[in-house]
């Protein structure tokens, strides 16, 4: 196997001084020291890691900063960026049932130009919680309970978001599949979904295609386009059953001239302009909420009610709803988030983020679970203490 330094190798990044060492240290045994008093086993995570889930899941940002190397018989590894996804690989190779808490900490390795390769992380992850909204108030009560264990004079602000309400409200407006999947896929980084917006407000411009595959495509004469496709295909010396298939090729050209002949209009802009510039404290979210669904006539009763459970359930847990912020725009660059996100920044001047977690109900059972299991988590970056 290729020695896993030898990537760092290649990084320039800066060494951390004694000092820095020194801080990462105590906010680590803090953190550890958390987890022996709420009776939390640490997980032993190896640093290797297969790289394939990383790419498959992790999300563009992260993907594109993996260390990457191979085993001796060509396998796909990384240096881990990240411990959720290998705590449930973890949790899923030992066959262990829930619920289940797992606590974990130690180094991560991201690419990076400005602020070193290695990064260290603590976090804690529950699996199978049967409350959805109790276990999502428990992780952010934890986080929270974490960082004033680590350092108890440190003023944080918390922000609250949610990726099922987001998706709840692109159904709601019904929009193209194709439209709400690109959307989903920018959530949470304004420029991308913003730029996207301007993109589908305005009609795209159609394919400059042969006429007689244009009127196929015009009239969604799949048969007869994936006939005049594989015909193509075999006049070229390309085998059809290798790859896409032409019946793939030919649905795929058609929906993607149907979502080009499609604009959004004044009404639905409005919606979604109007949605994305919600920021409100936490207390008053849900009322603001709902009237934001009653203004625009969307039906979005049941992801609101899971939202209110979930808000009565941090209030119970003792957070002061009126310290949250609840932004709408708000999502995790990470692609398993689910629904419930949220980060803990520092509450100065040039607010840096201490921590960052959500709900993740697909992820297990994309990686190979054998049925549904509900998951929330959160990691802190211990670097910034």
């Amino acid at each position: 196997m290729k020695p896993a330094v030898s990537l760092l190798d290649k990084q320039p990044y800066p060494i951390l001084t004694a000092c820095k060492m020194h801080e990462i240290k105590i906010a680590t045994e803090a953190a550890f020291d958390y987890f022996r008093k709420n009776s939390l086993t640490v997980s032993e995570i190896a640093i290797l890691q297969p790289a394939e889930p990383f790419l498959d899941m992790a999300g563009e940002d992260l993907r594109r900063r993996i260390f990457m190397t191979t085993s001796d018989n060509g396998d796909s590894l990384c240096l881990r960026p990240e411990f959720t996804i290998p705590v449930c690989l973890q949790h899923i190779a030992r066959g262990h049932t829930t619920p289940q808490y797992y606590a974990y900490g130690g180094e991560v390795f991201r690419q990076s130009c400005d602020a070193g390769s290695s990064f260290y992380q603590a976090g804690i992850e529950e699996f199978g919680a049967a409350d959805e909204a109790e276990a999502d108030a428990r992780s952010l009560r934890h986080a929270t309970a974490i960082l004033h264990h680590i350092a108890p004079t440190r003023d944080i602000r918390m922000l609250i978001g949610d990726h099922a309400i987001f998706a709840a409200m692109l159904a709601a407006l019904k929009l193209p599949d194709g439209w709400q999947k690109k959307m989903r896929r920018c959530f949470g980084n304004d420029r991308q979904l913003h730029t996207l917006l301007s993109e589908l407000s305005r009609p795209a411009q159609s394919p400059n295609l042969p006429y007689t595959v244009s009127q196929l495509i015009t009239h969604g004469n799949t048969q007869a386009l994936a006939e005049l496709i594989e015909r193509q295909m075999l006049d070229n010396g390309i085998c059809p059953s290798v790859g896409r298939t032409p019946q793939d090729i030919a649905a795929r050209l058609i929906e993607k001239q149907a979502i080009a002949d499609l604009h959004l209009d004044n009404t639905v802009l409005t919606a979604l302009e109007d949605f994305l510039a919600i920021d409100v404290s936490l207390d008053k979210a849900e009322q603001t909420l709902n009237h934001f669904a009653i203004r625009h006539h969307l039906a979005l009763e049941d992801v609101i009610t899971l939202f209110s459970a979930r808000i009565k359930a941090i209030d119970t847990q003792g957070l002061d709803l009126a310290e949250l912020r609840y932004n709408a725009a708000f999502g995790r660059p990470l692609d398993y988030y689910t629904g419930f996100v949220y980060e803990i920044r520092d509450g100065g001047h040039k607010p840096q983020t201490l921590a960052g977690g959500g709900r993740y109900d697909r992820l297990l059972t994309m990686l190979g679970a054998p049925m549904p299991i509900p998951a929330v988590g959160f990691s802190i970056w211990l670097d910034q203490f």
